[in-house]
């Protein structure tokens, strides 16, 4: 039997059967309903629907979705055997401000990734920390904490330099580096000096933090760090928290051969 819920969700919502209902827009019914919060989240359960966090993720053009398709199906063939070889890379930006990840939404199971259930954005600002880290097939380099930008030159003399170039020496020519295509990446400085460490690149498209394996080592840390009380107040003690809980989170996102079965599949989403 439908109470009074059901006529005054917002119409965004839908009319009979509601998928996704922003947290915020369900505090007025709270008001003109005489039943507490608790009854109406309740209520909202039983019709399907869950508070979740919004998936978050760039703006992608049509070019951008083109090319993402097509490096699904190229790469969807790849056995396990191959994909032990790649070394996942990335580096991720975690600031002292808030990044808006106490938005909550009203979904229904299994519909994460609608579009109605994204938030589209590229970065936001605000003082805090850089920090970069790979993964491989039972293996991680050590991550590295920086406050500032990172430049072409850094990641050449650091980065590549002092982490890659030594998996490379330990694997042989099989050995292949993920990175993705930020501008630091792309530098002359950069490509030479992967040619003359005799270092595979592997083709990545544009805009697809979700296809890289790293990202949910940079969600777990997030976690840990805004879970920490008192929170990080100033960069060095951010610099420090990252320092000391990376090497858990990056134990723990060490690749298994289990994870690369599902790799084709997440990719052709």
């Amino acid at each position: 039997m439908r109470t009074g819920i059901w006529q005054l969700l917002p119409k965004e919502t839908g009319g009979a059967q509601p998928q996704t209902c922003l947290v915020s827009s369900l505090q007025p019914l709270v008001r003109q309903l005489t039943i507490s919060r608790q009854i109406l989240y309740r209520r909202l359960g039983q019709m399907g629907l869950y508070a979740r966090r919004p998936v978050r993720c760039v703006p992608l053009t049509t070019t951008h979705c083109r090319l993402r398709l097509a490096w699904s199906r190229e790469h969807a063939l790849w056995t396990p055997q191959q994909w032990a070889c790649v070394m996942f890379s990335d580096e991720s930006r975690f600031s002292l401000q808030s990044d808006s990840r106490r938005t909550f939404i009203w979904r229904a199971p299994c519909t994460r990734y609608r579009q109605e259930n994204i938030i589209e954005r590229h970065r936001y600002d605000g003082a805090g920390v850089l920090v970069w880290g790979g993964i491989i097939l039972g293996s991680r380099t050590d991550l590295h904490v920086q406050i500032g930008t990172m430049t072409s030159q850094i990641y050449r003399d650091v980065i590549l330099e002092q982490h890659v170039r030594l998996f490379r020496g330990a694997m042989g020519v099989q050995f292949v580096f993920m990175d993705d295509n930020a501008r630091p990446h792309c530098a002359n400085i950069v490509s030479e000096c992967l040619q003359s460490e005799d270092i595979t690149r592997l083709d990545w498209p544009a805009f697809s933090p979700d296809l890289n394996l790293v990202g949910h080592v940079w969600d777990m840390l997030g976690r840990r760090v805004a879970a920490r009380q008192p929170p990080p107040t100033c960069l060095p003690e951010l610099r420090r928290v990252y320092c000391v809980l990376s090497g858990v989170c990056l134990c723990q996102a060490v690749l298994k051969p289990s994870m690369f079965s599902s790799i084709p599949t997440e990719n052709n989403k």
